[in-house]
C-alpha cells in the first residue's frame, strides 16, 4: 500500500501512487471539514460551498468552468460527507500543469457571488423535491436523522430548503476558507506522476492557499435511545415498501471490528448470504435483502435493507428480526467462516488492482482516523479471524433490543400489522414523507 510523504511538520499530507500504464493523473484534495462542520441551522451549507467553488473557479461562470476542464481532457468534481469534502479529478498528462492552476482557482480563487450561489441553491431545493420520489433515498435519510437525533450524524448533507435559504455569501465564504486552509489538506496523487512532481505540484497549490483548516473533528461518538422504535414514513398510494432496520454498529478501533465484518459478509453482505436466501431465494418477498456495517470517524449504523410488496412488509419484519436474532444467540458454522473468508479475500484483489485505488485507500485511512496498517495489514487480519471470534462479536456488537425500523410506505396500511409482529415494541411515529424536505 502507498505511504504518506509529509511536505513540512505542519503542511499538508501528500500520498503518491505511480503507474506509467497509462498517460493519465489522477488527484484527490480531501479535508476533513465535512458537512459536520455546517453552522447551526444551515445544513447544506458545506456541500453548497464545494460546489460552489468548483462552478466559479477563478470568478468564471460554470460554463467557461466546464468547457476549460474539457478542452484539457479532465474531469474535475467536488464530493462532500458527513466527514469530509474532497475536490477530485483526472487529466491527461501533457494538461496536467494547465490543470493545476485550474485546481489553483477553484480553491484559492472560487467566485462564490450572490447571484451563482441564489441559482445553485435553488437547484439543489430542486433535486429535494425530486428526491421525495425515490423512497429507497427517503428510507435512508429518515433512517439517518431517526436514529441519530441530535447528534451531528443526524443532519443531512444536502440540507433543507429551510436550512438552505439561510445560507449566505458570508457563510460560504467562511466556509470555503476552513475547507481551503492548507493545513487540514491531504492530497492524493496516482497515475503517471512520480513522487518529486507530485510533492512540487502540492507545493504550487498551497502556496496559493490560506494557513488552517479543520483538521480535528470534534464530533462525539453517537448514543441511541433504547427499546425498539417505529417508524413509518407515510406515502400515499404505495403498494411496495422500503425498509431499514437497525442500530449502531461497529467502530475499526473495537478489537472485534474484523470479525464483525465476517460474520456480517455471512448474514447479509452477498446476494447468497443467510439474508437474502431466506428473504428471497425461499419467500420470494424481497428482490434483494441485505445487511450492511458502514465505518465513518465515530461509530455508524449496523443495518438490515429489504423492499418488500406492501402486502408482505409485516411478515418480513418479523422474518427479520428472527434471523438477526439466531444469528446473535448462535452464531455462523464452520463452513460459512471458511467460505467467507475465502470469499473477501479474493474480492480484496479488485479493491487494489489500480493505483488509483490503491491511492484512495489510503486517503481513507488518513481522512477517517483509521488505525495505522488497516488497509496493508487487511488480508492477515482477515486470515486470523476465528470463529469463536467471529460468533462473540455477532453476540457482542450487534443490536437486539435497541433496533430502529423506519418504513417508507402507506401508514394506514402498515402500521397495525408492523406492530404486531415487532416484539417488545417501544415506540411508534409517522411522519409524512415531505416533511423534511420543506
Amino acid at each position: 500500500m502507498t505511504a504518506p510523504l509529509t511536505l513540512g511538520t505542519a503542511g499538508p499530507r501528500v500520498l503518491v501512487e505511480t503507474s506509467h500504464d497509462l498517460p493519465l493523473v489522477s488527484i484527490s484534495i480531501a479535508s476533513k471539514a465535512g458537512a459536520l462542520f455546517d453552522p447551526p441551522n444551515a445544513e447544506g451549507t458545506t456541500r453548497l460551498t464545494a460546489r460552489l467553488m468548483r462552478r466559479t473557479g477563478g470568478g468564471r461562470d460554470p460554463q467557461a468552468m466546464d468547457t476549460m476542464i474539457d478542452s484539457l481532457g479532465g474531469s474535475f468534481g467536488a464530493d462532500v460527507s458527513a466527514s469530509a469534502v474532497a475536490f477530485q479529478g483526472t487529466v491527461i498528462r501533457r494538461s496536467l500543469p494547465a490543470f493545476i492552476e485550474l485546481v489553483i482557482d477553484v480553491l484559492a480563487r472560487p467566485g462564490l457571488g450572490a447571484d451563482e450561489l441564489g441559482r445553485l441553491a435553488r437547484e439543489t431545493e430542486a433535486e429535494l423535491i425530486e428526491a421525495l420520489d425515490d423512497d429507497r433515498g427517503l428510507v435512508r435519510r429518515w433512517f439517518r436523522k431517526k436514529l441519530f437525533e441530535d447528534h451531528p450524524y443526524g443532519r443531512a448533507v444536502s440540507g433543507t430548503a429551510t436550512t438552505l435559504r439561510g445560507v449566505t455569501p458570508e457563510v460560504v465564504s467562511a466556509r470555503a476558507r476552513g475547507i481551503a486552509g492548507r493545513d487540514g489538506l491531504v492530497f492524493a496523487l496516482a497515475g503517471d506522476i512520480d513522487a518529486a512532481e507530485a510533492n512540487a505540484l502540492v507545493e504550487r497549490i498551497t502556496s496559493a492557499l490560506p494557513a488552517g483548516g479543520e483538521s480535528v473533528d470534534p464530533t462525539p461518538h453517537p448514543t441511541m435511545p433504547s427499546g425498539r422504535r417505529l417508524v413509518v414514513v407515510d406515502k400515499p398510494e404505495r403498494t411496495q415498501t422500503q425498509i431499514l432496520i437497525g442500530g449502531l454498529g461497529t467502530h475499526p478501533l473495537d478489537p472485534d471490528h474484523t470479525a464483525l465484518l465476517v460474520g456480517n459478509t455471512i448474514f447479509g453482505g452477498t446476494f447468497t448470504a443467510r439474508l437474502t436466501q431466506e428473504v428471497r431465494s425461499k419467500r420470494g418477498w424481497s428482490y434483494g435483502a441485505y445487511s450492511s456495517l458502514p465505518i465513518d470517524r465515530r461509530r455508524q449504523a449496523f443495518n438490515m435493507w429489504t423492499f418488500p410488496k406492501a402486502d408482505d412488509a409485516a411478515a418480513c419484519i418479523e422474518l427479520e428480526l428472527e434471523l438477526l436474532s439466531t444469528l446473535r444467540e448462535h452464531g455462523v458454522t464452520k463452513k460459512e467462516l471458511s467460505w467467507a473468508k475465502r470469499y473477501l479475500m479474493r474480492s480484496h484483489a479488485f479493491a487494489i488492482d489500480t493505483a488509483s485505488k490503491r491511492v484512495g485507500l489510503a486517503l481513507d485511512q488518513l481522512l477517517y482516523d483509521l488505525p495505522a496498517g488497516y488497509y496493508d495489514d487487511y488480508l492477515e487480519r482477515l486470515s486470523a479471524v476465528t470463529l469463536d471470534q467471529v460468533n462473540a462479536a455477532l453476540t457482542a456488537r450487534l443490536p437486539d433490543r435497541d433496533l430502529l425500523l423506519v418504513v417508507v410506505g402507506t401508514a394506514a396500511d402498515l402500521r397495525a400489522p408492523i406492530e404486531k409482529v415487532v416484539p417488545d415494541l417501544t415506540s411508534t411515529e409517522v411522519v409524512r414523507f415531505d416533511a423534511e424536505a420543506s
